[in-house]
């Protein structure tokens, strides 16, 4: 056990600490000089493990320099590790000055720090490569120690984390930096070791006490279908008022608005709930977080934006509402709560609707055995290291066999080939050879030597404004406008496509009040606060998160197995049990497809469990071979679950629709016609710096960087079809867009065993699915045909009568059902 200098020792026993074996094992790492991953569970003091080495080495030896450097992915939790840090610094009166830098942080505050840097600074990827492309940034980082890396496994497999990894490379190159990453949940230990360094040590706590997580239902019926979870309001009130402080987890920002907006209208005690999610203005989230850390808060609504590690030492238990997508996801936000080793971390989940009940005990399965889920990180994305090479050119100068050296040692691009490191440098110099001829993407000069330069001032001032790798669509802030008409304080801010939806008069839902749109002026939504009729709540793209291949596992064996029935709700048994009297139900191998007609259509149902993206993506290529075959598609609709097409003639011989060729030259097809494509490259151009989203005095809307991107695209697949975007292009939208590899893990395990069960009428299984079509945006007389249409799908699937299978005949005339095998 390592021993720790006086003043430290006296501070832990005036706190009854000790030091655990794993904060003495970092401590080991540190004074040998190596890299270190640490995996502890929550309340192990992990965060403290991952300082305590700097702290010493500031005490015994001051410094007027920048000594560590801390980076997460969440600027709250950067604020919040600041203040929980300044405690022990002013308890044992330490040296050691603390600051936080983001782009929240104010430019008088951000310009002091270049100047006289703090001893720990903590800050995000972005704000980190905005300080290594300053012309002064080998001397302002030379001096640097430790990199810590917290919640690192949010980061590994990201386009965050490639720019991180190859900020660390240069942050190596300028100085004798050691890194420590941390975790809580780590699902690949070896490939996040890799992340941090090749010779890190592994450094793993001991396990605290198992959490105890339980399922809540609503006292009504489980709704058939639907994810915002609002029917259970009351319950999760009556759950929050048992509790002293509660965080109740929801997957989107509008589902956020629409619970807190449900969970008020029944809080008649007043108790203090809060809102928070990432586009509340900063001020109200600080302020948020600020009354939670003090205890003044009875609950908070989240998404995301409270995930990762934030110290709420007082916060007793988690809510989830909806189903969590993940095992590692879920035990994420269970460690929210109860911050202290040796008692359990506790947690209630509140299913949407039946399958969530379904995954919710899945979830719970795999938080028991510790199966933590995730994809392994992928290699690093070209259009983010287009953004580093400008970056480092911003710095002064470099050397492309150098940065070649340097970026090749983080861990994404170890194994990137010269050849593309050329061809994402000729992008970055002059916009490649399709691009060549244009001015405008000259941006980088070589000189006799081989130097390669920045070609002029404007292209660093224009890459300092477009720093980072998160992609959002356009937002706006909203304004509320004083009793007079005057301007008002800020509330946030929403996407621009949204806007252009209201007209004056409209309300709408927003940090958790019933806003009216009066007008948009300049680059402001002006509102004021008045009740109106039928409220909208601004979407989010991206917002939703798929569900997890090892959860869809586990998911499909559940269903197959009535042993493990008997933890569900007595009307979920009677669901699956009616399921397995009418048609199969789906099992943890091979695929289930249904197909009855309905109201003058034929619908086919597949079971395939494979995520949101994944099945979209699927749809399309389904459709484009029913087409193919005659059946005549007419549309489908997606969800984690399930898959539904709906067409004109009975689809016929379904294995030939699920053959794996589909991901050959219908795929290739699909993308080359399709606007995924398309969407994919926007966000690619615009990373790389071909399409700036700001420029020195004017901001580029949504509708100029459309335009532009679809322009140079189509450029591009005539003239360069190699070109490094397009092919930077085609890897995200294979890994996230479209979600090629579960697509043919599922193809591969329908191979040969597809079971297909020609119904008479739609099956119990198949209500959820249909109930989504023609769901969005539905008010007034059409939800009234809405609540029709539920009412009688659920009748049609639940009538008593048997349903009629349609029979083939065998080889020897048996009568077999048809299935194909």
């Amino acid at each position: 056990m390592a021993r720790l200098p006086e003043i430290f020792e006296r501070w832990f026993d005036a706190k009854n600490w000790r030091l655990r074996a794993h904060q003495a094992e970092m401590l080991h790492a540190a004074e040998a000089g190596e890299d270190a991953l640490l995996v502890a569970p929550t309340g192990a003091g992990k965060t403290l493990a991952g300082f305590l080495p700097s702290l010493i080495a500031l005490a015994a030896q001051p410094s007027g320099k920048l000594h560590t450097l801390y980076v997460s992915p969440l600027k709250a939790l950067g604020t919040d590790i600041a203040r929980n840090l300044q405690t022990p610094v002013a308890e044992m009166g330490l040296p050691i000055t603390i600051e936080t830098r983001s782009g929240d942080t104010p430019s008088n505050r951000r310009a002091r720090q270049k100047e006289i840097p703090p001893n720990i600074l903590l800050t995000t990827p972005e704000s980190l490569l905005l300080l290594l492309s300053q012309e002064n940034s080998a001397d302002y980082f030379s001096a640097l120690a430790c990199v810590v890396v917290d919640e690192i496994h949010a980061l590994a497999g990201t386009k965050r984390g490639d720019q991180l990894a190859l900020c660390v490379s240069r942050l190596r190159a300028l100085s004798q930096t050691r890194v420590v990453g941390l975790s809580a949940t780590v699902a690949h230990p070896e490939a996040m070791r890799r992340f941090v360094g090749p010779r890190t040590r592994l450094v793993l706590a001991e396990d605290g006490a198992p959490p105890e997580v339980k399922m809540a239902l609503p006292e009504t019926e489980i709704p058939w279908s639907g994810h915002m979870g609002l029917k259970a309001a009351q319950m999760v009130l009556a759950q929050v008022e048992k509790a002293g402080m509660s965080i109740v987890f929801v997957n989107t920002r509008a589902q956020a608005e629409l619970l807190f907006a449900e969970i008020w209208k029944h809080n008649e005690k007043n108790l203090p709930i809060a809102i928070h999610h990432g586009s509340l203005d900063i001020a109200q989230r600080r302020k948020v977080e600020a009354t939670m850390a003090e205890g003044r808060l009875r609950a908070v609504i989240a998404t995301s934006s409270l995930d990762l590690g934030i110290d709420w030492g007082g916060v007793d238990q988690v809510l989830q509402i909806g189903a969590p997508k993940g095992v590692s996801r879920l035990l994420q936000r269970l460690g929210r709560a109860n911050h202290r080793l040796n008692e359990p971390s506790r947690a209630i989940l509140v299913p949407a609707n039946r399958f969530e009940v379904l995954e919710c005990e899945a979830a719970m399965q795999g938080v028991r055995e510790k199966a933590l889920d995730g994809d392994p990180p992928r290699p690093g994305g070209l259009d983010v290291l287009a953004q580093h090479i400008l970056g480092m050119a911003c710095t002064g100068r470099f050397l492309p066999d150098d940065l070649y050296r340097e970026v090749i040692s983080a861990a994404p691009y170890a194994d990137l080939p010269r050849q593309d490191f050329d061809d994402v440098l000729r992008f970055v110099e002059d916009g490649g050879y399709a691009l060549a001829a244009y001015e405008r993407y000259r941006k980088l000069f070589r000189d006799a030597e081989g130097y390669v330069y920045p070609a002029n001032a404007k292209v660093t001032q224009q890459f300092r404004m477009n720093i980072g790798t998160i992609v959002e669509a356009p937002m706006i802030k909203i304004r509320l406008l004083g009793r007079r008409g005057g301007f008002g304080m800020g509330l946030g801010e929403i996407e621009e496509y949204f806007v252009n939806q209201l007209v004056p008069g409209d309300s709408f839902i927003f940090s958790g009040r019933l806003l009216k749109f009066i007008r948009l002026r300049e680059t402001f939504v002006e509102v004021v606060e008045a009740p109106g009729k039928e409220p909208k709540v601004p979407a989010y793209a991206g917002a939703r998160m798929p569900l997890t291949t090892n959860l869809a596992s586990r998911v499909r064996a559940i269903l197959h197995d009535p042993v493990c029935w008997g933890a569900f709700p007595a009307e979920v048994q009677e669901w699956l049990a009616l399921q397995k009297r009418r048609s199969r139900l789906p099992g943890p191998e091979g695929l289930l497809v249904e197909t009855f007609p309905r109201n003058g259509r034929w619908f086919m149902v597949v079971y395939a469990f494979e995520g949101r993206n994944a099945h979209q993506t699927l749809g399309l290529l389904l459709t484009k071979r029913m087409e193919r075959a005659g059946f005549a598609p007419i549309g489908f609709v997606a969800t984690d679950y399930v898959l539904a097409t709906w067409s004109a003639y009975r689809p016929e011989k379904i294995d030939q629709l699920f053959q794996e060729d589909m991901l050959g030259d219908d795929l290739e097809e699909w993308m080359e016609t399709s606007s995924l494509l398309r969407r994919s490259f926007r966000q690619v151009a615009v990373i790389a710096g071909l399409i700036p989203r700001q420029l020195p005095g004017a901001e580029k809307n949504r509708r100029q960087v459309t335009v532009n991107s679809d322009l140079i695209y189509d450029v591009l697949r005539k003239h360069q079809p190699d070109h490094i975007l397009i092919r930077a292009t085609r890897a995200d939208a294979a890994h996230g867009l479209i979600d090629l590899s579960r697509i043919a893990a599922l193809l591969a395990r329908a191979k040969g065993r597809i079971t297909h069960m020609e119904l008479s009428r739609v099956s119990p299984l198949a209500v959820p699915v249909l109930l989504e079509i023609g769901r969005e945006q539905v008010a007034g007389e059409a939800e009234d045909a809405l609540l029709a249409e539920t009412e009688a799908l659920i009748a049609e699937a639940t009538a008593e009568n048997e349903f009629r299978h349609n029979f083939s005949h065998g080889p020897k005339g048996q009568n077999m059902l048809f299935q194909r095998s």
